[in-house]
């Protein structure tokens, strides 16, 4: 029986977050809030050969497969769609939870979930990432790509152990969590990885356009507005790097603007600050969605250009 066949539409879940963030608590605290009607089923990934978090989750008599001696992101395709299709076939359920091994890339994961057979049968819900707050604000952790691939890809950020940090550490958290591109559809701090089960419906998909939350006030003068575009449409890399080099002359004072982009099926973060814009590869997956802040422009000239800027 293939993935589409298995289950129509179940709604899956990555829980995302380094080594010893509390993953597998926050899980656990979210099968106690299991509505009674749902039917869930769980996929643990470890690093190890011998699962210790899927015998831990076991115990709340639901359906729990694991897949030990590697992550997720080295073993996804056959072993990760075998698995997913047999869970899937054998309890047809509404919910799929993924805990992903520490050392797991998400994003390659997300790929995965999002192409077909499992994308046939399975919608990607809210990306959870827990994360310790200690760490979050450590440069050290930041340098890792590893830890910004988790970091990016999710849509709801959880900080977890807040009882063990500083208030210093806490405002610094707060405030780089607010600055992350894309934004988070939500920042939550918790006691002990303790998660509200209301967050796995987190709206994760924004407006065609958004107001930014940078300037609420205007009072510089300033412009601001955001476009968002559908995941599964492809830009033009040569489209967009001339968008780039003539933004400036589209708009009136242009201070800031950034995007993530998908590309050729890869996903690239673009920035213009100080005159200048830069490239690099991210893990977001969500949607492609661009940025600006200007004194003044023409946002339907702006979306228009864009949309030119998509393959055809």
């Amino acid at each position: 029986m293939s993935a589409a066949q298995a289950a129509v539409n179940t709604k899956v879940h990555l829980f995302s977050g380094f080594l010893g963030t509390g993953k597998t608590t926050a899980i656990k605290s979210l099968l106690a809030q299991k509505p009674e009607h749902e039917k869930w089923v769980i996929i643990v990934n470890e690093f190890g050969e011998i699962g210790i978090d899927g015998a831990v989750l076991t115990e709340d008599n639901i359906p729990v497969a694991e897949i030990s001696g590697g992550c997720l992101c080295c073993v996804a395709g056959p072993q990760m769609t075998v698995t997913v299709t047999k869970m899937l076939r054998d309890n047809r359920p509404d919910r799929l939870i993924i805990e992903a091994s520490g050392l797991a890339h998400a994003a390659s994961v997300i790929d995965e979930l999002n192409t077909p057979p499992l994308s046939n049968a399975l919608t990607v819900g809210a990306v959870l990432t827990v994360v310790d707050p200690r760490q979050f604000v450590d440069p050290d952790f930041n340098l890792q790509g590893l830890y910004q691939d988790q970091i990016g890809v999710c849509d709801v950020l959880v900080a977890s152990k807040v009882d063990l940090c500083s208030d210093e550490v806490m405002t610094q958290f707060r405030e780089r969590a607010a600055k992350l591109f894309p934004p988070k559809a939500l920042v939550a701090e918790v006691n002990n990885a303790q998660v509200d089960i209301a967050w796995l419906d987190t709206p994760v998909i924004q407006k065609p356009r958004y107001r930014l939350h940078t300037l609420p006030d205007n009072t510089m003068g300033y412009q601001s507005q955001g476009f968002t575009f559908d995941k599964n449409s492809d830009f033009d890399g040569e489209r967009l790097t001339q968008f780039f080099n003539e933004l400036p002359q589209m708009t009136e004072g242009l201070v800031r603007a950034k995007g993530v982009f998908r590309v050729l099926g890869t996903w690239v973060w673009l920035n213009w600050v100080d005159g200048q814009w830069g490239a690099n590869q991210v893990s977001w997956r969500r949607d492609s969605r661009f940025e600006l802040i200007a004194k003044s422009f023409d946002a339907d000239k702006i979306e228009q250009v864009l949309q030119a800027a998509l393959e055809r």
